[in-house]
């Protein structure tokens, strides 16, 4: 989902200065409350931990430049479910920012743009599994039905992003549009590995939480609803 340098370019850019400024205002308010619910050392270790997980789907895991953009497989559902929607905001935020400062410094203008498409992005996941998931259902208790529609409002929210960013900078010319399409189409493919893998993570929480009671290491959500 890293947006090509070049497609929003000039005085456009102001926009994603913008958004990355909401984006993250809302990720440290997220970060206060957290830490005033449990406590700051168990945000500090979710939150490294996520930014770890991001951080190795972006420069370990296979990534493809498609259309106007590259597929990831960011396990943003993952560590949405396991950790919890401050430290997984917080873990994409930060992981982008690694990955930009030490590994590709072209990436770095486009900051603005690829934190914006991703932590808001996780936030509609936020509100989305408020209608997906009961109230009094654990993670660990998911159907891969619930999975795959979270997987969808995830995946879906990027793909429109990273569509709005590239019509905004481009326009609508033919070429740009098929760019897109590509770029939509192939995405999509990742819908039906990542239920896959959150259902395997979810499967080990089952079998090896027997208390319903998560550590400090995780969502307590994950574990009882």
């Amino acid at each position: 989902m890293h947006i090509e340098a070049g497609v929003v370019a000039g005085a456009k850019m102001l926009l994603s200065y913008g958004t990355a400024v909401g984006v993250l205002g809302v990720s440290a308010k997220l970060a206060y409350d957290n830490i005033k619910e449990n406590n700051i050392i168990s945000f500090m270790a979710k939150s490294l931990l996520a930014t770890l997980i991001v951080f190795i789907c972006f420069e370990v895991f296979p990534h493809y430049p498609i259309g106007i953009s590259e597929v990831h497989l960011i396990l943003g559902t993952t560590i949405f479910l396991v950790f919890g929607l401050a430290p997984a905001v917080v873990g994409l935020a930060l992981g982008l920012a690694i990955q930009g400062l030490f590994f590709a410094q072209f990436d770095l203008p486009q900051y603005g743009i690829n934190v914006t498409t991703l932590v808001a992005s996780m936030l509609m996941l936020s509100f989305a599994m408020k209608k997906i998931v009961p109230e009094k259902t654990a993670y660990k208790e998911i159907s891969y039905t619930q999975m795959l529609k979270m997987s969808l409002v995830w995946e879906g929210a990027i793909v429109s992003w990273v569509a709005f960013w590239a019509l905004y900078g481009q326009g609508f010319e033919v070429e740009n549009l098929a760019s897109i399409a590509s770029f939509g189409s192939a995405y999509m493919g990742v819908v039906l590995l990542e239920p896959l893998v959150d259902m395997a993570v979810l499967a080990l929480v089952k079998t090896y939480n027997k208390t319903n009671e998560c550590s400090m290491l995780f969502d307590a959500r994950l574990c009882k609803a």
